[in-house]
């Protein structure tokens, strides 16, 4: 388990010192605390005894209610003091509430309209009331159903390029860049699980792992016993811990998009810090190839998914071809920040220089990215956290045999990245190894 001292912050009676006037809200107490609030109150309309509030928190760290009125609805979230998933044993610094609004308020600078709009901040109380998003519902609940986004491609591009490229080296001076990655280094406990969560522990006998037993036991222990393998994931950690890249979400999967089929939006960033972009990509490459795999274990003679799993794959092909074209017409349109000054390339031998160089800086975060999915996959399946992705296969047996799919591609990709140098390889590699049992 992520040791308290690891947390960071004070111990107060055994878990991290709170502010003055914190306090969890609940059903009863947060339509008192609205009313207080008047541009809320207004939104919502009508007094506070005509507002339903609803706790619906099902994540792994907040709590979370639905408020709506005569007029308007609003969502609020609220950072506990600890992981919700495990309880007050494992503390957790309620700043985590500070850096989320920081990451909205960026990403919607970069990606407008894409994010959900903030409409009151309470930092001793670290929560957030945001827009209420409806008919939206989480993008992974919806493919689970096997239900198809057909927005989803142009517009998760569309926030990755934006926000990946705009707090860049390309688009900021060092100065700009320098002073926004300093807002956000005091993320340093939310970081602390992704490195522990995700990098090690799977890999070692954790008191947090958990997985499918005892039909996964012994791929647990070979994962455990894997030299390659190990190096591959540590490679990858000193990417996270060293390379801040841009201000990537940090947690950007499927159960962080709210969606209808004509809107997207993403959500929940308060992992959010200045890192490596292929973690943001490959998280996002990551989700689409679990739900392809998972899809064998919902799949039943009078639902089929066969036409669905090719239209997961297509999506992420999608993904990182979009994300690719968009980000680099940002660079080669709007590079206005220090690295690559565009002075140095200004002749005709200079611009082609740049252009190959360019197109070698996409092959080198498409190789990242890869190396990302691969750790994030491994994680859903043998860390802490799962996806109901796969959970939410009934039979034992089934979800197994999904799951040693995903791990198998995992692995390979991982450890032999060379092998998948664009994003076809890797989905052709997806088909044959769900083919091939």
């Amino acid at each position: 388990m992520v040791s308290r001292e690891s947390m960071g912050g004070g111990s107060t009676g055994g878990g991290l010192a709170v502010p003055e006037g914190y306090e969890p809200k609940s059903e009863a107490s947060l339509a008192a605390y609205l009313a207080g609030v008047s541009a809320v109150a207004a939104h919502l309309g009508g007094a506070a005894g005509d507002w339903r509030v609803r706790e619906v928190g099902d994540g792994n760290l907040n709590l979370v209610f639905i408020v709506e009125g005569p007029t308007g609805g609003v969502a609020v979230k609220q950072a506990l003091p600890y992981v919700r998933l495990v309880g007050e044993s494992w503390p957790l610094p309620l700043s985590r509430a500070h850096f989320e609004q920081m990451a909205l308020t960026t990403e919607a600078k970069h990606a407008p309209g894409l994010v959900p709009d903030i409409l009151h901040y309470d930092e001793t109380l670290a929560l957030i009331v945001m827009e209420l998003l409806q008919p939206h519902i989480i993008m992974r609940q919806g493919m689970i159903k096997a239900v198809r986004y057909p927005g989803f491609v142009e517009a998760i591009t569309t926030f990755m390029a934006g926000t990946l490229f705009g707090t860049s080296d390309l688009a900021l001076t060092a100065d700009e860049k320098k002073a926004a990655m300093a807002e956000f280094c005091g993320n340093s406990a939310l970081c602390k699980i992704t490195e522990d969560l995700i990098f090690t522990e799977p890999y070692r006998v954790a008191e947090n792992n958990r997985w499918t037993t005892p039909q996964l036991d012994g791929i647990a222990r070979e994962f455990r016993e894997d030299a390659a393998l190990k190096v591959a994931v540590s490679r990858l950690k000193l990417k996270f811990l060293s390379e801040a890249q841009a201000l990537i979400h940090g947690d950007l999967h499927t159960g962080s998009v709210m969606v209808t089929e004509e809107d997207t939006r993403v959500i929940d960033p308060e992992f959010a810090f200045y890192g490596p972009m292929g973690f943001d990509i490959g998280a996002v490459i990551a989700n689409l190839l679990i739900n392809y795999f998972s899809q064998d274990g919902h799949a039943t003679p009078k639902d089929p998914r066969e036409a669905y799993q090719d239209w997961v794959l297509e999506v992420t092909e999608g993904v990182w071809t979009g994300f690719r074209t968009k980000f680099l017409t940002l660079w080669r349109n709007g590079a206005a920040g220090d690295a690559y000054p565009t002075a140095l390339f200004a002749d005709a031998a200079g611009a082609a220089a740049l252009k190959a160089e360019q197109e070698a800086y996409m092959d080198r975060l498409f190789a990242d990215s890869i190396g990302f999915a691969a750790a994030k996959m491994i994680r859903r399946i043998l860390g802490l956290a799962h996806n109901i992705d796969l959970e939410w296969i009934e039979d034992p047996d089934r979800r197994a045999a999904c799951e040693t799919r995903c791990l198998r591609l995992a692995r390979d990709m991982m450890v032999n990245r060379a092998s998948y140098p664009t994003i076809e390889a890797v989905t052709a590699a997806a088909r044959k190894m769900r083919e091939g049992d």
